[in-house]
């Protein structure tokens, strides 16, 4: 992972917080604390204005078309490919695949693997036990179909993974591949993807990484980290829903069967038989979400300018998003510190290396509970498993209060945070 010099004192938050205009709205007649950020994201109003002029100016269908539109069309789709080749620092915008999320890039990946017989009977994909259920349910179907196995990676009481125990786990299993977020939605741990990918290439497993979280909050390097493939879920980081990234290396793109059929995906049609494109078209069957993707170049633009450097440049976003890193653990530290005085706080995760996310139960009332309460003040959280029920069960746990910070929350929002939960606090104990 890159970083960059910091210069997070420099960036001017409260005007940052200015461009995102929900922020500005009420909720239940109070000022809404918007701390759901791990489940979407609030949009800056330059992404909103873009969709806006893209429908107005620009809509047409992409690679399809002579005329004018089209063509306008597709420059802006096939242009945000390149600025998400530039935000992975990929090799080739080839490389880069527009999906409806996460969700679909890691299915794409499961059942082209089974398809291709990597993942075969016997074999095994390792998934840590951090996973949100989008990166275990797809491998459980594809390694039922062919009679392979899923074990999971087992974490630690803090909420990192045991490194050792996954090396092991290769001396006793045929391992084809491992998948891992990078950043885990319910504790908010950063894990050592780098690693994990070292070890598991030497024993010749292919390595696949959610990085629905990793997306918002840090530099993303997709070349130092290793990853054979590589997904983001847009919505999290400030873009448009329904737009999704799946980086694979090329040769493995090119490699896997088509995950859908349709139009634009192919070389040739006839009755006796269908061949295929390469990659990225093999896997964007049909029209995709154009003003989704045109959305997500903008988000990007958005996010490379943050820290006031230049639109088109790597290092700028690397830049920008160690100021993204710096602010949101100030956040975080902050956030944390409202609730150290109220008794019977249990936090999940509290270990070094971590996103702005804050994971607790308490001995006095259920999640559900205090979440309807933080609502009633306006202040929005995440209560329940957080589609992580294995990492739920691990802690003996039926869900845990998630406040999930982005670099546009303010104090404010963390003041409205800190009353609410003690007067949750009066209320129920």
């Amino acid at each position: 992972m890159e970083s960059g010099d910091g210069r997070g004192a420099e960036v001017n938050w409260a005007a940052i917080r200015q461009d995102f205009p929900a922020l500005a709205t009420l909720a239940r007649g109070k000022p809404l604390a918007y701390l759901d950020n791990a489940a979407t994201s609030q949009k800056p109003a330059a992404v909103i204005e873009r969709m806006r002029r893209y429908w107005v100016e620009e809509n047409a269908n992409v690679h399809r078309g002579v005329h004018y539109r089209s063509q306008l069309a597709t420059a802006a789709y096939e242009g945000t490919r390149v600025k998400v080749q530039r935000f992975l620092n990929a090799n080739s915008v080839n490389e880069i695949v527009f999906t409806k999320g996460c969700t679909e890039a890691i299915n794409l990946v499961a059942h082209g693997l089974a398809a291709k017989g990597i993942i075969r009977s016997g074999s095994s994909v390792l998934v840590s036990t951090l996973e949100h259920h989008s990166n275990i349910v797809p491998w459980q179907l594809v390694a039922e179909r062919v009679g392979a196995h899923v074990l999971p990676i087992p974490v630690s009481d803090a909420g990192e993974l045991d490194l050792d125990a996954y090396r092991a786990m290769f001396q006793s299993a045929e391992v084809a591949v491992v998948a891992v977020g990078h950043v885990s939605n319910a504790l908010g741990t950063i894990n050592p993807v780098k690693e994990i990918a070292r070890v598991a290439q030497e024993q010749g497993a292919l390595v696949v990484v959610d990085g629905a979280q990793a997306g918002p909050h840090i530099a993303i390097d997709v070349q130092d980290l290793g990853a054979d493939f590589y997904t983001l879920s847009c919505h999290k980081m400030y873009a448009p829903t329904g737009v999704g990234v799946l980086y694979g290396k090329l040769a493995l793109l090119n490699s896997l069967p088509p995950y859908q059929g349709g139009g634009d995906m192919i070389r040739t049609v006839s009755f006796d038989g269908s061949t295929f494109a390469d990659s990225p078209a093999r896997f964007e069957a049909g029209t995709p979400n154009i003003a989704g993707v045109v959305g997500l170049g903008e988000t990007i633009d958005y996010l490379t300018c943050l820290a006031g450097g230049p639109v088109d440049s790597r290092e700028s976003l690397v830049e920008a998003m160690a100021a993204v890193a710096k602010r949101e653990d100030e956040l975080y530290n902050r956030t944390r510190a409202e609730i150290a005085d109220i008794p019977g706080i249990n936090v999940y995760g509290d270990v070094p290396h971590k996103a702005s996310v804050l994971s607790f139960t308490t001995d006095w009332a259920h999640p559900h509970d205090i979440g309807t309460v933080l609502d009633s003040h306006g202040v929005a959280v995440r209560t329940g498993h957080h589609c992580c029920q294995p990492l739920m069960t691990r802690y003996a746990i039926a869900a845990t209060v998630r406040a999930s910070l982005s670099f546009y929350n303010d104090e404010a929002d963390i003041s409205a945070f800190g009353k609410a939960m003690h007067v949750a606090r009066e209320m129920f104990k």
